[in-house]
């Protein structure tokens, strides 16, 4: 699987290279509310087909409509807006009072569609600017994740980010940590999973994942995690999942989460302190990891730490649900 923005722009490269004309619409301005965040994109296809979402339906059946009915868009990149008055804010499906800009582009050669999807193909992290007025687009390799969020529009010129932007670090590949990282791709996460025991990874089926077979502990030293990464330890081994911890701990990793019981997690602790992580590291520990969502299965397991991981990258608080029993006390 891929993350959604990859999923438009690879549709897109293959309506061009089969020689059809194709847009791309981006979501570059809301006012109010807004059901899908900036930097949102959808391609249209000359005959109507389309990827991607810049609203809950509503307002890409009318780009549909407009296609249909009056024919291609400008070939020059233009704007449009939606939700200007209560009427077409309800016809479009915009929460009150709620408005939204959507930038429009004329896909072709100069677009460098084929360049960038190789860059994203090798998991590099892409700025990419495209002029309004010339439609030219240049494109630039973004070093360090922290600048993932540099999306601008200005009129003139508009800047989206492209590529695995957050990183997440699975160690231990059992079927779990497969889970896990089918979930975790398509919300952009570069996934690497982490197992030295032998014949562990040789069975691993999810595509797109990096496998490494160091141990755990040099495997988060080497990746040097950021506040865009997230270490999660789900071997049920101490072996190997203290060593994990150990560093994860030490860093700014926005998430560190060990799989476990509660009467697990609180040994677990008492480890840690004594080969000397200190009590506020340990108080940023997930353990045991993910929200109490009622599930015990596998499936259920893996939704509720990508969950977790979805709430606390966004800064969402759900301490209560990531409490067993706070958790039941609310069902």
């Amino acid at each position: 699987m891929q993350d959604a923005d990859r999923e438009v722009l690879e549709t897109a490269a293959r309506w061009l290279a089969a020689g059809r004309t194709a847009w791309l619409y981006t979501v570059v301005r809301t006012w109010g509310s807004s059901p899908r965040p900036l930097g949102s994109l959808m391609a249209l296809r000359d005959d109507g087909h389309l990827v991607g979402s810049v609203s809950g339906g509503c307002i890409e059946d009318d780009l549909v409509e407009r296609l249909r009915a009056q024919g291609p868009p400008r070939a020059r990149a233009s704007t449009l807006e939606y939700g200007l008055s209560a009427d077409e804010a309800h016809r479009f499906g915009l929460p009150c009072g709620g408005t939204m800009r959507l930038a429009c582009e004329t896909l072709g050669a100069h677009s460098r569609l084929d360049a960038l999807l190789v860059a994203l193909r090798e998991g590099q992290l892409m700025r990419r600017t495209l002029d309004m007025r010339s439609g030219a687009v240049t494109l630039v390799r973004v070093q360090s994740s922290t600048q993932a969020d540099a999306f601008s529009f200005d009129g003139e010129r508009l800047t989206t980010m492209h590529g695995p932007s957050w990183r997440l670090l699975l160690i231990g590949a059992g079927q779990l940590s497969e889970y896990v990282a089918t979930m975790a791709l398509p919300l952009g996460y570069a996934v690497t999973v982490c197992d030295p025991r032998e014949s562990y990874l040789d069975d691993w089926r999810v595509a797109g994942v990096a496998r490494v077979r160091t141990m755990p502990d040099d495997t988060v030293l080497a990746m040097r995690p950021d506040a865009r990464m997230a270490v999660i330890a789900l071997t049920h081994d101490p072996k190997l999942d203290d060593l994990a911890l150990m560093e994860a701990l030490m860093t700014p990793a926005f998430y560190v989460g060990a799989i476990g019981s509660r009467r697990n997690s609180a040994a677990r602790r008492e480890r840690l302190q004594l080969f000397g992580v200190t009590q506020a590291a340990l108080d940023t520990l997930r353990a045991p990891v993910g929200l109490y969502l009622g599930g015990s299965t596998p499936p259920e397991i893996a939704l509720s730490i990508v969950a977790d991981l979805t709430a606390r990258r966004h800064r969402v608080p759900v301490d209560r649900l990531a409490d067993v029993e706070a958790g039941k006390a609310l069902v």
